[in-house]
Order: C-alpha cells, then structure tokens, then sequence
C-alpha cells in the first residue's frame, strides 16, 4: 500500500466528514464504517492510521472548532476591557448570539457522554488545560484592581471544576430547580473571593447556559 503522501488532507476530510454525520445522525448512532462510507473512497485501514476510534476523532472535532474561535483569542483583541471582563466575556462566549453553532452542537452533543469514563476523563484533561489559559487573565484583573489578589492558579482551577463538573448533569444530578439554586451559590463564593464572575449580564443568560449543559425540567432529585 502506497504511503499517504497528504496526511493532513486525509485528516481533513475524516473530520469533515465525521462533523456532519455527528451533526445529522448524533455522535451514539454514527459507526466508524459511517465515516469511512462517506470519505470519498478512502478505507478503513486510512481512518484508523490516524485515528483509533470515534471517540478520538469528537475529541479532534472539538479542539479544532475551539481553535478556530478560540475566546481567549477573541477577549485579548477587545481594547478598553480590564482582567475580570475579559473573563466574564471568555465564560459568556458559548451562549452568545454569534457563537460558533457547529461548536455549540458539539458540545452539547458530548457533554452527556461524560458518564464514560473515557470522555470523564478527556473532559478533565481540557478543563485543567482550559484553566491554565484563564491564568493569565487573573493576574492581570488581579494586576488592574477589578479581582482581588490571591492564588490565580487556584482560582482558575475551581472556576472551571464548578462550572464544568459540578453544574453539568451527566457528572453531578441536576434539574432546573437545582442549577437555580446552584449557580446563586457559585455567584456567592466567587463573590466572596473576589472574582465575581457572574454579573446581571451572566445571570441573564442562565437559560440559555442551562440549555447548552442539557439541565433537564424539574424532578425529585434526591
């Protein structure tokens, strides 16, 4: 068999193709042979050269749509704004009007899978690395005034357990009623350690939020 002289293009195409029939079919009802039947000839000895399972190529997916309307990008190119806006606009960025839609699918699409101990797993991974880009915004929020000085590793490592663990569903039992009553709590202890990260603007988003993390209606969560 000939060496693949464009293995760029031939990831291109797998995740391509994988997009679309993630977006069409929902990622639990796309095999691998799916993706293979839509690589325009390619086999299926191409897309595990590359990849070794569906679950490898979401996580591909969604660290290239991150990239490509990457927030922390977006924030640092925003004149006028102090450390803690920036923040508050990299958290918002998900649920705004111009959000990446194919993105947002995606996410909403794997955060349920987080009862896999793989896609756990990978989530964690992101997350800590995640934290580490809000790193810098801290420090310089905590540089400007508008957040308290303090330990901003720390703070951007419990920013992103909260919201991205505690909140979402899959991981911890949630239902409308009790995402309320969460996020007034989150609101509370970064209040409390000075980085107040959720204002009136924040909060008027919530549905939309809870939308994006799949909180389900109210029920008797015990």
């Amino acid at each position: 068999m000939p060496r693949n002289k464009y293995p760029e293009e031939t990831v291109r195409k797998i995740l391509d193709a994988s997009l679309q029939l993630f977006l069409e079919k929902g990622y639990e009802q796309t095999t691998v042979l799916d993706i293979v039947n839509n690589l325009g000839g390619l086999t299926r000895g191409a897309f595990y050269h590359h990849f070794k399972s569906k679950e490898e190529v979401l996580e591909a997916l969604s660290e290239q749509l991150f990239q490509e309307d990457n927030p922390f990008e977006v924030v640092q190119r925003e004149a006028g704004l102090n450390g803690l806006e920036k923040i508050r606009m990299v958290m918002q960025f998900s649920v705004k009007e111009t959000a990446n839609e194919d993105r947002i699918s995606l996410a909403k699409m794997a955060l349920p899978l987080l009862s896999n101990p793989y896609f756990l797993a990978q989530h964690l991974k992101s997350n800590l690395e995640m934290s580490r880009m809000f790193v810098p915004l801290i420090e310089e929020g905590m540089a400007d005034g508008s957040i308290r000085s303090g330990n901003a590793k720390l703070l951007a490592e419990l920013l992103m357990l909260t919201f991205n663990f505690w909140m979402v569903p899959s991981v911890f039992p949630t239902d409308e009623l009790v995402f309320e009553d969460k996020s007034m709590l989150i609101k509370e202890i970064f209040d409390s350690l000075g980085l107040p990260v959720m204002d009136e603007s924040f909060l008027g988003k919530g549905e939309a939020f809870a939308n994006l993390l799949g909180v389900p209606p109210c029920s008797d969560i015990s």
